[in-house]
C-alpha cells in the first residue's frame, strides 16, 4: 500500500492567502477614490483574513496530539487578530466606511509586514467579484 501525501496543507494555504492580502493592500493603497475595484479589494481582504483564521486550527492539531498545548495556544493567540480584523473589515466594507477600512488596512499591513511578494508575482487578481461574495 502506498502512502498518500496531501501537498495542500493549511500552512501553504495560509502563506498563499497572506501573499494575496499583501498584493491587495498594495493595489488598495494606489486607489485615489473609492470605486468598484476598491470595494472588491477591501471585500477580498476581509474574505482572505477569514480564510486565514480558518487555517489555524488544522495547523495546530499535530502539536496537540503530541501534547504541545502551550505551543498550540501561543500559535492561536498569534493569529487571533485575523478573525477579529476580518469581521471589522466586513462591517466597514458593507457600510462603505472608507476611513475605518484604511485603519484596518494599516493594522493588517503591520501584522503582515514580514511577508515579501515579488512585483512580478503570478497570483493574478483574486479579488475580482469579491464584493458580491461578501454581501
Amino acid at each position: 500500500m502506498v502512502r498518500v501525501i496531501n501537498p495542500e496543507t493549511a500552512g501553504k494555504e495560509r502563506t498563499r492567502l497572506t501573499k494575496t492580502v499583501v498584493i491587495a493592500i498594495r493595489e488598495l493603497m494606489q486607489q485615489s477614490k473609492p470605486d468598484d475595484n476598491t470595494r472588491d479589494l477591501a471585500a477580498y481582504i476581509s474574505l482572505a483574513l477569514d480564510a486565514i483564521a480558518n487555517t489555524i486550527d488544522p495547523s495546530v492539531v499535530a502539536w496537540e496530539k503530541r501534547g504541545y498545548w502551550v505551543k498550540a495556544d501561543r500559535y492561536r493567540m498569534d493569529w487571533a487578530w485575523s478573525s477579529r480584523l476580518a469581521g471589522d473589515m466586513r462591517l466597514a466594507v458593507l457600510a462603505e466606511d472608507w476611513q475605518k477600512v484604511a485603519q484596518i488596512i494599516a493594522q493588517v499591513a503591520e501584522r503582515l509586514k514580514g511577508v515579501h511578494v515579488s512585483r512580478n508575482h503570478r497570483m493574478g487578481t483574486p479579488w475580482e467579484g469579491a464584493f458580491l461574495k461578501i454581501r
